[in-house]
């Protein structure tokens, strides 16, 4: 039996082998001629009505294994929170410990996978088949579909519904002056003050991040010298001249992004939180405070999955993945967000930068270039963001790392701050966004 690759297919030609391979070229030529023969209208990212044509455009192929992953997902899902429950009841925290999926996973072509993955979210699925796929959604990673601002059916892709608008007042915005926000719907993973040398943020028990590698060489995050650091054995300050001493292609292979030649601390006051956001989670990032954006930042780096398995397997996690980092200035000083891509969640959009794309084929096989950055109003201006304004939204869940300055008791001279700011919230708590992350006083 013969059969044609169509020459309008070059990304499959090379895998037609064995029988499987034959049906998914058949799969595929099928849905790519109902692509060509149907124009549906597509509708706006916030939700919008599907084309006439929307109950005659069956994509079998792309509606099978969109339906497949989702499954694989919550399979998956349900198998972590198990495992994650069991170690909580027994009070044990989990520590790093790399493994050989791990290591695996830094093979597979995950940027590849990802923008796949983004193809069949953006392919407009049946009216008829609507409602029950965003409700298995719903049900499968415990979505309130009662938030939504638009009728399901409404929703033309999967895109679509992963990034909707809520009806109005279901996030209410505490407008307290001294209050500063959740910019997201998640779990706090981690929240503190910013201390020591090299103001490092702990990914999980035994594993740590520095601030600096997150947010770029770049950045203007207020750090000071540390004039008295010492080392602490004689053999850590050999290895410190050793690695002073590389070339610098050297140094682009052997991790550039998590390593700083120079001692610095934070400034007292400086204060950190990360917030997990699972894939039924409402999706976009919101403003934490009345505040302006002055540089924004993208790493093109990897697309690690940044689930509970994932952070304890993974070094460096947060700092390898594909990012967005936005810096700016509030009343109270430095301010920063940083939204971390993941696995099939390589887009990230800017609604304050509609043309930033990010996932985008890379020629290169390092991922060690530097970020690309772009300057808000040179002037110093910047983009005026308000407290809940949307600033961008992701696919699907994922993680945002907020960095900031809040006001400090100014009665200690020596040792630890004790500060005015304090946060509302701990470790594992459920937040939402525009409750309270930390409130403060003014004495």
């Amino acid at each position: 039996m013969k059969f044609r690759v169509s020459y309008r297919l070059p990304m499959f030609f090379n895998h037609t082998r064995g029988g499987y391979l034959y049906n998914q070229h058949r799969c595929f030529t099928s849905l790519f001629k109902k692509l060509q023969t149907t124009t549906p209208a597509r509708a706006s990212i916030s939700g919008g009505h599907g084309s006439s044509q929307g109950d005659s455009f069956l994509v079998p192929g792309a509606t099978v294994a969109t339906l497949l992953m989702l499954g694989v997902l919550h399979a998956r899902r349900l198998y972590d929170e198990k495992k994650l429950e069991e170690a909580r009841e027994k009070g044990i925290e989990l520590e790093f410990q790399p493994d050989v999926k791990a290591a695996f996973l830094g093979l597979l072509p995950l940027r590849s996978i990802s923008r796949f993955w983004g193809f069949l979210t953006d392919l407009e699925l049946p009216v008829w088949l609507r409602p029950y796929t965003y409700r298995a959604w719903a049900r499968a990673f415990h979505s309130n579909l009662d938030e939504v601002a638009l009728p399901v059916d409404e929703y033309a892709s999967l895109r679509q519904f992963f990034v909707r608008t809520l009806k109005e007042g279901s996030r209410p915005i505490d407008h307290d002056p001294q209050c500063l926000i959740s910019p997201v719907d998640g779990i706090v993973l981690r929240c503190g003050e910013l201390r020591g040398v090299g103001a490092m943020i702990e990914q999980v028990k035994g594993c740590s991040y520095s601030v600096s590698s997150l947010l770029g060489a770049s950045s203007f995050l207020p750090m000071i010298a540390e004039a008295g650091v010492q080392e602490e054995s004689g053999e850590q300050e050999n290895t410190s001249k050793e690695r002073s001493k590389k070339s610098w292609w050297k140094i682009s292979l052997a991790s550039p992004k998590v390593w700083d030649p120079v001692s610095v601390c934070p400034m007292k006051g400086l204060f950190y939180c990360v917030i997990y956001l699972k894939p039924g989670d409402y999706h976009r990032i919101h403003s934490p405070v009345d505040w302006s954006i002055l540089v924004r930042r993208h790493f093109s780096g990897r697309l690690f999955p940044v689930n509970e398995r994932a952070t304890r397997t993974i070094q460096n996690l947060y700092v390898e993945n594909e990012r967005v980092v936005l810096e700016g200035l509030w009343k109270e000083g430095f301010m920063a967000i940083a939204a971390i891509g993941a696995t099939n969640i390589g887009s990230i959009e800017l609604f304050i930068e509609p043309e930033l794309r990010t996932n985008r084929p890379r020629k290169r096989l390092l991922h060690s270039e530097p970020p690309e950055e772009h300057l808000y109003e040179p002037e110093g201006v910047g983009v005026l963001l308000k407290k809940g304004d949307e600033i961008a939204a992701f696919n699907m869940g994922s993680t945002v790392v907020l960095v900031f300055q809040a006001p400090i008791s100014k009665s200690l001279e020596n040792g630890d701050s004790s500060s005015e700011f304090s946060f509302c919230i701990k470790r594992g708590d459920r937040v939402r966004v525009g409750e309270a992350l930390g409130r403060w006083q003014d004495f």
